[in-house]
């Protein structure tokens, strides 16, 4: 009867069930007020799904700190389907359920694995999920489910969510909002609900007062007496609907006996509905079947075959309204019957609530449930075990250890205001020297979270030179995070600069022999920093050689590879810059470690770019803000504003730009900033707009020791110059520059540092400096720079009246532009080789069978099917489902023209050589 009225509510449930069954699957998250539907639209949605394995869960106020708790019941049914699954993703599912020990997976790669899981299933049968009262999901089930559900557009899954509000990690799926029933639906139903005699009036009010909630329609005529009910007495309007719920539940539950009540208090502490736990637990408390019987008889409760209440209400009710004497008691009993072997978390956690005192010995049992938890992924649900432990910890100094340990948890978890939170709470207790410098170290690393830059490089660097008495292996640690903090915060930080950290870290005692990989790429960075690339760049190339070895650990690549790959490219090595970056996504794929991915993609994207992979460059920063988003780490848009300025559509990038500078100052990125001025610089260049270009170059180089970007931005200074006159005033960063590309000893180096030379040149020795950083570059992948040079050469070439040989450089320039998808440098080509005598046509990127036309996520399937990736491999590495695979490479398929994946392989060496060839 609830449903009576949710004609477009049930109509909604049954496209998607339609579409489901045709392989277009989808999710929706339905929302409102306790009562008012959302269950019974549930399961309207699973009488309406013949032919669908349904597959059910229901969130739990008491399990919201056990790890995957309600992931687990969604998949208790199929477990056998795991191992079907490729192994890093069975083995993410079996650590995360508690099967096996073993590394912590990443909270993507179980969403991803759980998806994996559910195409299984859907492979035989539609699958539909039902997930109520979502507002209760454990942390880590949530983000799960919201990883699957974004992927199911080309499976036969489909989602529906039911909850209060619409969890924040759920927004952004379709949603829908019940309200109550309509006037002529909620009298029928209130009817029923009425007995004889009662007062119109009553029901008018009881009417209005409900505003058309099924469950208070039901409920609160049960809650009044039978004089209320025929003398017409208002209800208390100032209560909101869902406090008058609850009242009318513990009236209810108040005139239950003792037994009968204790009996309820048991089952809501127990949120895993056993009848096996809770009933022995119940006993002894000195229930009998007499108060099971009560219970049942007036519907709050079923105990077969799983304890189940009424609705949640009842649940909070019943904890409500017992003292903390009473449930310290049912608390008690369920540790007693939990059986620790089988359940121990969910008994230290019984213990813990049961206990109203400082008892070292429950402390203990959580720190203990706590390592468990993180071992399984479950970050959140390890820092409530601690913080719970440090409040029952008897002695000061371990209650600030455990303290400090679950601010830490917190942090990692993104619960940043939390982490803040007991970390001020360790602070007010007496901190020794060790732990103070704990202290500074977890605030840096949550301001670093929060905003890059600011204060994160003093607090960082306080906590570095204060662990170097206690621990000098995260010292130097933290001193990198330091050094890291500094380099992105640029001129925009606080106090605390790069030169600051550079000076304290070559004061500071030398590393543990040998010295670890991160080691020296800190020192090479401290030295960069402070006396420049001569002194520099000779360290930081031993730290690349040891990350490419390997003598590292995992941790450490994982950790540190995107910084190593950045320092790579900062001193001219596109080849290392390459191997760090694409095996640390390697690794974090296979290890499950994505959370390292948004930094790492975002930096292989620079390495797509500079080989004219404009396309491949989007498809990475596109799958990098999918696991920042998945796995609540913050990433930004650095590749991304680089390829805006290629393309070169003006309006579009410069409002991107625009946008990421102001989000980067807001954040306290200087090292963001600098980067747009950069890119802004080479928007112009491209758009032939050279005054325009000086004036951005120029700013990007305000700060002389910002590390990252300057020598990029020289290059653009000097194109700009020799074109604006400027040649003179460009020298002092020319000169700069030599001293970077001829530390590096790189091909790259050398030919960036002959075109720049040749720009500031004439006669002969211009001519022969162009040739040479052709030569240099057109046996390496660095195809945006080989463009950039044929142009400029065949500009040059022109101005020098030499139209034919221009042609040839320019046309070689034009093709390569045009392939890449660099829409204002390409046009820059055809403008000059028309200048230069030559009729040009056009050569679309978009025309039918070219490479060109295919959008970022379709030409990353290709090129990996091109390397003989399966589907399922391809999925893996892109964080979508096989289906979702199929789906873009049928797309794929028909742009192009080809009808095999061998054909198409063929087709992506062709445009590769293509573009190699010039």
């Amino acid at each position: 009867m609830v449903l009576l009225g949710r004609k477009n509510e049930r109509e909604l449930i049954d496209r998607l069930l339609s579409a489901t069954r045709l392989g277009h699957g989808g999710t929706v998250v339905i929302h409102g007020e306790p009562g008012i539907g959302k269950s019974a639209l549930l399961a309207y949605a699973t009488e309406s799904a013949p032919g669908f394995q349904v597959l059910g869960a229901v969130g739990n106020e008491a399990e919201r700190e056990l790890p995957y708790a309600t992931a687990q019941q969604l998949c208790a049914s199929n477990l056998g389907a795991l191992e079907h699954l490729p192994a890093p993703q069975r083995d993410a599912l079996d650590v995360a359920f508690g099967h096996v020990n073993g590394a912590p997976p990443d909270r993507l790669f179980v969403g991803l694995a759980l998806l994996g899981l559910l195409s299984q299933i859907a492979s035989k049968t539609p699958v539909l999920c039902l997930v109520d009262d979502a507002q209760w999901l454990d942390h880590e089930s949530a983000h799960a489910f919201a990883i699957a559900a974004r992927r199911v557009r080309s499976e036969r899954i489909a989602f529906v969510f039911g909850a209060r509000t619409v969890p924040e990690v759920l927004t952004g799926f379709p949603d829908l909002r019940l309200d109550g029933l309509g006037p002529a639906d909620a009298r029928a139903l209130l009817r029923s609900a009425l007995p004889d005699p009662f007062d119109q009036s009553v029901a008018e009010r009881i009417l209005a007062e409900t505003r058309g909630n099924p469950l208070a329609l039901l409920e609160l005529p049960r809650g009044m007496t039978a004089v209320e009910l025929a003398g017409g007495f208002a209800l208390p309007s100032s209560v909101p609907l869902a406090g008058r719920l609850h009242s009318s539940f513990r009236r209810r539950i108040a005139q239950l006996p003792a037994t009968s009540r204790r009996l309820l208090l048991v089952a809501a502490a127990e949120p895993t509905g056993d009848p096996a736990l809770v009933w022995p637990a119940a006993q002894r408390l000195g229930v009998d079947e007499s108060a099971a019987t009560a219970v049942e008889a007036d519907g709050l409760l079923q105990m077969s075959p799983r304890v189940c209440f009424r609705h949640p209400l009842v649940r909070s009710a019943v904890y409500e309204s017992a003292s903390p004497a009473e449930r310290r008691d049912a608390h008690r009993v369920l540790a007693e019957v939990t059986d620790p072997a089988a359940d121990p978390d969910r008994r230290a956690w019984h213990r813990s609530q049961a206990t109203w005192h400082p008892d070292d010995d429950v402390a203990a049992e959580l720190e203990v449930s706590a390592g468990r938890a993180e071992a399984r992924g479950g970050i959140a649900a390890s820092a409530a075990f601690l913080e719970r432990a440090a409040e029952l910890t008897v002695d000061p100094k371990q209650r600030v250890a455990r303290t400090l340990a679950a601010a830490e948890a917190k942090r990692q978890a993104g619960a940043l205001e939390a982490a803040l939170e007991l970390a001020a709470r360790a602070e007010r207790s007496p901190l020794d020297d060790h732990q103070r410098a704990q202290l500074d170290a977890l605030r840096g690393e949550i301001s670093f979270a929060s905003q890059r830059g600011r204060d994160a490089p003093r607090l960082l660097l306080a906590a570095a030179q204060r662990l170097e008495l206690h621990d000098p292996r995260r010292a130097w640690d933290t001193y990198l995070d330091a050094m890291t903090a500094a380099l992105f915060a640029g001129n925009l930080t606080n106090e605390v600069d790069a030169r600051d950290v550079a000076r304290a870290v070559l004061a500071a005692p030398p590393p543990l022999e040998p010295p670890a990989a991160s080691d020296l790429l800190l020192q090479g960075l401290a030295l960069l920093v402070v006396e420049g690339p001569a002194a520099g760049t000779p360290l930081a190339r031993q730290a690349l050689e040891k990350f490419r070895g390997n003598s590292i650990t995992t941790d450490e690549r994982l950790r540190w590879s995107w910084l190593a790959g950045r320092t790579a490219a900062f001193i001219w090595d596109y080849e290392a810059w390459d191997a760090l970056t694409s095996r640390q996504v390697d690794m974090a794929l296979a290890t499950g470690a994505l959370s390292v991915l948004p930094l790492t993609l975002s930096t292989t994207a620079g390495v797509q770019l500079f080989a004219g992979r404009l396309s491949e460059a989007e498809s990475l920063f596109q799958q990098a803000e999918a696991v920042a988003d998945a796995t609540d780490t913050r990433t930004a848009a650095y590749a991304a504003v680089l390829v805006a300025a290629f393309r070169g559509y003006e309006q579009e990038a410069r409002e991107f730009i625009d946008a990421a500078a102001t989000d980067f100052a807001a954040r306290g990125e200087g090292m963001g900033v600098t980067l747009t001025r950069c890119a802004s610089a080479a928007l112009c260049n491209g758009l032939a707009r050279y005054d325009e270009a000086y004036i951005a170059a120029e700013s990007a180089l305000q700060d002389p020791y910002e590390l990252w970007f300057w020598p990029w931005a020289t290059v653009e200074l000097i194109e700009a110059a020799s074109r604006t006159s400027r040649a003179d005033e460009a020298m002092p960063a020319f000169e700069r520059l030599t001293e970077s590309t001829t530390s590096s000893g790189t091909v790259w180096g050398a030919a960036v540092e002959d075109r720049c030379r040749a720009l500031l040149s004439d006669g002969p020795l211009a001519d022969g400096l162009y040739r040479s950083a052709i030569d240099r570059l057109s046996p390496t992948p660095l195809r945006l720079d080989l463009a950039r040079t044929h142009l400029l050469f065949g500009e040059w070439l022109r101005r020098e009246n030499r139209p034919a040989e221009a042609r040839d450089q320019l046309r070689v320039a034009h093709t390569l532009f045009t392939d890449f998808g660099s829409d204002s440098y390409a046009e820059r080509a055809r403008i000059e080789l028309r200048a230069a005598g030559e009729r040009t046509h056009t050569r679309s990127p978009d025309a039918p069978g070219h490479l060109g036309q295919l959008a970022p996520q379709e030409a990353r399937v290709a090129e990996l099917v091109a390397q003989g990736g399966t589907n399922g491999e391809i999925a893996a590495q892109m964080f979508i489902s096989p289906s979702t695979v199929e789906y873009h490479l049928h797309k794929v398929f028909r742009k192009l023209g080809v009808k095999s994946r061998t054909q198409l392989a063929k087709r992506v060496l062709e445009a590769a050589q293509a573009n190699e060839n010039g």
